[in-house]
C-alpha cells in the first residue's frame, strides 16, 4: 500500500523560500508519475507540477514556472517540491500525489489522475 506524507509547510515572508517533503512509502516508484497540487482558501485544487520518477521529466503550471522546482532523491525515496520567490497567493494547502504510470499523459495535470495522496501541508505566504 502506498502511502505518502508531506512536511515543510510553514509561514513565510512574500519573496522567500520555502521546500517541501513527500516521503513515499509502500512500493516501488520507478514507473511512477508524482505531482503538487495545492488548495488555496475558498478555491478549487489546482495542479503545481509533476515529475516522472524514472526519467525525472518534469511539468509546471504556468504560474510557477521559473519559481517553484520538483524533485527526487531516489535514496530517500522522497519528491520535494523547492518554492522560491513566493507570493501570497500561493497560499495554499499543498497535496503530494502519486500516479501509477511512467508518462505524461493528457490528464497529467487533474487531480483524478492520482491515486494516492497525502494529508497536505500548510503554506503560507504574507504579504
Amino acid at each position: 500500500q502506498v502511502q505518502l506524507v508531506e512536511s515543510g509547510g510553514g509561514l513565510v515572508q512574500a519573496g522567500g523560500s520555502l521546500r517541501l517533503s513527500c516521503a513515499a512509502s509502500g512500493g516501488t516508484f520507478s514507473n511512477y508519475r508524482m505531482a503538487w497540487f495545492r488548495q488555496p482558501p475558498g478555491k478549487e485544487r489546482e495542479f503545481v507540477a509533476a515529475i516522472l520518477w524514472r526519467s525525472v521529466n518534469t511539468r509546471y503550471a504556468d504560474s510557477v514556472k521559473g519559481r517553484f522546482t520538483i524533485s527526487i532523491d531516489n535514496a530517500k525515496n522522497t519528491v520535494y517540491l523547492q518554492m522560491n520567490s513566493l507570493k501570497p497567493e500561493d497560499t495554499a494547502v499543498y497535496y503530494c500525489a502519486a500516479s501509477r504510470t511512467s508518462y505524461f499523459s493528457t490528464n497529467y495535470y487533474r487531480g483524478l489522475d492520482y491515486g494516492t495522496w497525502g494529508q497536505g501541508t500548510q503554506v503560507t505566504v504574507s504579504s
